[in-house]
């Protein structure tokens, strides 16, 4: 049981979190009591509705508008939450896209593109927080990674590229910071219901996708967003480079 709420006093930056996943964890964040730092990039409407939500039932969250493969952008963002709050002491790096096509379909900016936000964005965030953990002896660190980054996807080279270099990346800042008191780790979601996926896949492909899945239907963002604060909170306190699949059993299928 979560010491209620188990998140209070905490600044916490969850990237590309105007929709998706991405919403589900900011909300979940600030329910448990975290000043939330809400970013986005281009879906200012979205991520401003979220914001309005959660102020109105007496939460704190604010808008912090960057493109996070920009490290000026990155280093605004940062300045600015620094001077709204203090420090950050929980990141989530959730932003995130996707290049649905075989690979000889692909382009080099496609490459480019996916891995900026997807490999280079948790990078950047990474980088400019993880001083101030390391400082303060004290810092929580969420990827959102991929069972693709795990299993490898056709159709998704670059896509799960991106999720295998970021899994790669969590384990080893989890072993860089660690003894300073700093646990990285990464959550693999399988297939999720998000405007991500209904824009790649048609009603058809969702209902055969979901009949790979041991346990019938696909991961909601809300369940995702539930693993990553266990992981931000003090219930997860020996629980350091891991990766947690959060698929229904779709690997093992």
């Amino acid at each position: 049981m979560y010491k209620s709420p188990a998140l209070a006093g905490k600044i916490c930056l969850v990237t590309g979190a105007s929709r998706g996943i991405g919403k589900a964890i900011a909300a979940a964040a600030a329910f448990q009591g975290a000043m939330v730092a809400i970013n986005y990039c281009h879906s200012e409407q979205e991520a401003a509705i979220l914001a309005d939500s959660l102020q109105k039932q007496g939460l704190t969250a604010a808008l912090f508008q960057a493109d996070i493969s920009s490290t000026e952008q990155v280093d605004q963002m940062f300045d600015e939450i620094e001077a709204r709050w203090g420090k950050v002491n929980l990141l989530v790096n959730n932003a995130g896209i996707s290049c649905k096509a075989l690979l000889t379909d692909t382009s080099e900016d496609d490459w480019y593109q996916v891995m900026d936000i997807n490999l280079k964005g948790a990078y950047l965030c990474t980088k400019r927080a993880i001083p101030s953990m390391i400082s303060a002896r004290y810092g929580r660190i969420v990827n959102i990674a991929s069972v693709w980054g795990i299993s490898g996807a056709s159709c998704e080279s670059i896509y799960a590229a991106s999720k295998g270099g970021l899994i790669a990346f969590t384990k080893s800042i989890a072993k860089e910071a660690g003894p300073s008191g700093v646990l990285v780790n990464a959550v693999a979601p399988g297939p999720v219901q998000t405007d991500m996926l209904n824009c790649e896949l048609d009603d058809q492909e969702i209902r055969d996708l979901s009949m790979q899945i041991p346990l019938g239907r696909l991961v909601t963002p809300e369940e995702i967003a539930e693993v990553c604060i266990f992981l931000l909170s003090a219930q997860a306190d020996y629980i350091n480079g891991q990766v947690i699949t959060v698929d229904g059993g779709f690997l093992q299928g």
